[in-house]
């Protein structure tokens, strides 16, 4: 039998405005910019203040009189061609094509823009390719070359079977090649520069690279035979074993193995240069000013958005309107749409740099000390709830500031995050952060002879002695936290 109950439920829904805040609010001043101009372009409602500004034009005649005719008709054919109301009653085909030209800038402004000048440079593939094009080869060899610089991942190496590039070659290029044809071809294009280039493993390419170099030296050849017969030894550092095999003293395998070391093990990445480089841009900057530190906020946080007034005053207008049809009535709900939009992400903008202070300001205050000397070892045991309580904001808000943000200080630019760490209690009974551990453990390790280096276990007794009762578990997190290998992988002779 079906059963019926009534249940009542208190439920917390984000309304669209929080939901648009929140991912604002994550979002790093380097793309900040991006989102303002996306937003523009699909809210002709809303306007940049500095854009506005440039293509309003200059007043040529301040002292004129405002009740002449001539003056009122510039006036009026202005607001004209600032907006026409037509155009949105038509159909959703011209709508669009006005829209992309709502927000256009003037042409005579776009010479005084200045951007920074991108180098041109051959990529990978292309420089591949171009020695190619330098070989006297038949048009079958030549596709099959094309085959296989196409088929090369970005580090430079050939991942696909042959058996699959001559597959690829009969069903694309409608080309009968043998297995024979594309190996020789591969061992053309292993011959091109960058060094190392068409390998099919770590070890062809070592291979190739020290083929190229001087092969009477006996250096390069014990380098090879490394490479060829012992690569699991040597990335495993098990130099006792090497020199036995091989029958030579510790100085001879450390020639070879500085040799080994010149070589590049991703020859994809030799001659590429990126267009759009890693460029961190701070969100904040922290000055030293006679001991008091100045915190300001990134001016780019800060745009200059208002709202059309051509858009409300047409609102107001056709709002009071006595007799409205249908497509007055869509009209004015799609402005009123686009004017609401307008006004929240405004706010959205506002909240978002009034949190972007706070937050920082108490991160600030709390890590006092480190701003002012720029000494990790002053840096206060800090999470996430500490600056939430002292901002009487949600975890959850801290941690979307704190994990794309940056700060300028006179000792760098770091992540907020980054400032964030556990406590550790030495036993003195003082909580210090984890991150004096790790610096620690860093000055111990680059101090330690790197033929005998430290063991995990050297390292905990160290701590201990110094006062900090840590576990050697705990010590090989905070070594691998800090991307150091273990002390076999540090050894060196």
């Amino acid at each position: 039998m079906l059963k019926q109950s009534l249940q009542q439920k208190l439920l917390q829904k984000l309304s669209p405005q929080q939901i648009q805040f929140i991912k604002l609010l994550q979002v790093p001043t380097v793309s900040l910019d991006t989102r303002i101009k996306e937003e523009l372009e699909e809210n002709p409602a809303l306007e940049d203040m500095s854009l506005a500004n440039m293509n309003e034009p200059v007043e040529q005649y301040p002292d004129r009189d405002p009740d002449d005719d001539n003056y009122n008709a510039d006036d009026q054919s202005s607001d004209t061609d600032e907006f026409n109301v037509d155009d949105y009653l038509q159909d959703d085909s011209v709508n669009d094509y006005d829209y992309g030209n709502s927000s256009n800038v003037n042409s005579d402004d776009d010479e005084d823009r200045k951007e920074i000048p991108i180098a041109v440079q051959s990529s990978f593939f292309e420089s591949l390719q171009q020695q190619l094009d330098l070989l006297n080869l038949s048009e079958k060899d030549s596709l099959i070359g094309q085959q296989i610089i196409g088929s090369l991942d970005d580090d430079g190496y050939l991942r696909r079977p042959i058996t699959s590039l001559i597959d690829d070659l009969a069903f694309s290029q409608n080309v009968m090649a043998t297995e024979d044809e594309v190996e020789n071809m591969l061992r053309v294009i292993q011959y091109f520069d960058p060094a190392g280039v068409g390998a099919r493993d770590l070890q062809e390419c070592l291979l190739i690279q020290l083929r190229k170099k001087d092969t009477d030296n006996i250096i390069i050849k014990k380098a090879m035979q490394v490479v060829e017969n012992y690569l699991e030894e040597f990335t495993r550092k098990h130099y006792d074993k090497l020199e036995r095999v091989l029958g030579i003293d510790s100085a001879e395998l450390k020639g070879i193995i500085n040799e080994i070391l010149k070589l590049n093990p991703k020859p994809g990445d030799s001659g590429t240069v990126s267009g759009k480089q890693l460029h961190i841009i701070p969100d904040f900057h922290i000055t030293n000013n006679d001991g008091i530190l100045v915190l300001t906020l990134n001016s780019r946080n800060a745009p200059e958005l208002r709202v059309s007034r051509s858009y409300q005053e047409m609102f107001d207008h056709y709002d009071k309107a006595a007799q409205k049809d249908r497509k007055m009535k869509e009209a004015v709900q799609f402005v009123k749409q686009k004017l609401d939009s307008a006004k929240w992400f405004i706010d959205a903008i506002k909240q978002r740099q009034q949190t972007l202070l706070k937050t920082m300001n108490a991160i600030m205050n709390y890590q006092y000390d480190y701003f002012l000397t720029g000494d990790e070892r002053t840096l206060r045991p800090m999470i996430l709830k500490d600056i939430a309580d002292k901002i009487d904001m949600d975890i959850s808000t801290v941690s979307r500031v704190a994990n794309s943000k940056y700060v300028q200080t006179e000792f760098g630019t770091f992540l907020l995050k980054s400032f964030f760490s556990e406590a550790i209690q030495t036993d003195s009974g003082e909580e210090v952060s984890n991150k004096e551990v790790k610096k620690i453990l860093e000055e111990c390790i680059s101090k330690e002879d790197k033929r005998r280096p430290l063991a995990d276990e050297k390292l905990t007794e160290i701590l201990k002695e110094k006062g900090y009762s840590i576990a050697r578990r705990t010590v090989a997190k905070y070594r691998e936290a800090m991307n150091i290998p273990v002390a076999r992988l540090r050894k060196q002779l």
